[in-house]
């Protein structure tokens, strides 16, 4: 027999036929199980979790944005459940956080990498077989040697075309090439923090061009790879305010387990009696 949390759980599944306005503008329909699978990554409780597709569906209208919805989740989870759990479930808007310029995504995504063994380096000047290039990221494992171009966006609508995938390709392929033994790379690889289009996932397929993105592939993507290491950016604390993470992320601190001591935080500009609650967030999301 089903429990009454059971029939709600199923009742919140049911098909809405309500069209939603993603970040690049297009509309499809809201999809409860995306909201619910996002929440559950996020370590919300069953209960938290109906609660808030609940609220979402009760608040839902044609038109209504994927940040609107993201917004009223995000709220419940701050105000209702513990920190870390609103803090995972803002992981992905916590990367956009990490600019205006690319470069602290650049080292967070260095930080990831090396979470999963790679020997990882920043902005390395490589010669190529034609000319010499700025590489993103370097990243070397077992003998494998990779070249990575890290395309940051700023908001969630941005998208990584065929134009930066044709590029990537072309500047490896001449690394690859090089006779210069010290800059040769096997392959490269494109990574971004939203999503790519079509017709750069299609290319990328047929020239055999790695491409990373949050959900791309299926499997191993960016959200995979931070969740499974448990490497956040600082920007997903919920206990920091924005001038704090700037201040910290100016500094090249960009990982949430790096804010581990009164000390660093005192540094900082974080108030005294903030501290506590700042590293027991960071404690429980990271493992600080």
């Amino acid at each position: 027999m089903s429990t009454a949390g059971e029939t709600v759980s199923r009742a919140l599944r049911a098909p809405v036929n309500v069209l939603i306005t993603k970040a690049d503008g297009e509309q499809e329909p809201f999809d409860p199980e995306k909201l619910i699978t996002s929440l559950d990554h996020s370590g919300a409780s069953p209960a938290m979790r109906d609660r808030v597709v609940a609220k979402v569906l009760q608040e839902l209208r044609t038109g209504m944005t994927t940040e609107e919805i993201y917004r009223h989740a995000f709220e419940m989870l701050q105000r209702e459940e513990e920190h870390p759990v609103a803090a995972r479930y803002s992981v992905k808007r916590a990367l956009f956080a990490l600019g205006p310029s690319g470069f602290p995504f650049e080292q967070f995504l260095a930080e990831v990498l090396r979470a999963h063994g790679w020997n990882a380096r920043t902005g390395v000047t490589l010669t190529g077989r034609c000319a010499p290039h700025e590489v993103d990221i370097l990243a070397e494992k077992q003998g494998k040697r990779i070249g990575i171009e890290a395309k940051f966006h700023n908001e969630a609508g941005g998208k990584t075309d065929i134009k930066d995938a044709l590029y990537v390709k072309a500047r490896y392929e001449d690394l690859r090439n090089t006779p210069d033994a010290s800059s040769r790379v096997d392959e490269g690889w494109l990574v971004t923090n939203t999503t790519f289009t079509r017709n750069a996932i299609r290319y990328a397929q047929c020239s055999n061009l790695t491409l990373l993105a949050w959900d791309y592939p299926r499997e191993n993507n960016l959200m995979s790879m931070i969740e499974e290491a448990r490497v956040h950016p600082l920007t997903c604390l919920t206990t920091l305010t924005e001038g704090e993470k700037h201040r910290l992320l100016d500094n090249k601190i960009v990982l949430c387990k790096s804010v581990s001591s009164p000390h660093l935080l005192t540094e900082y500009g974080v108030k005294p009696a903030r501290i506590p609650q700042v590293l027991n967030e960071a404690q429980r999301l990271c493992g600080t």
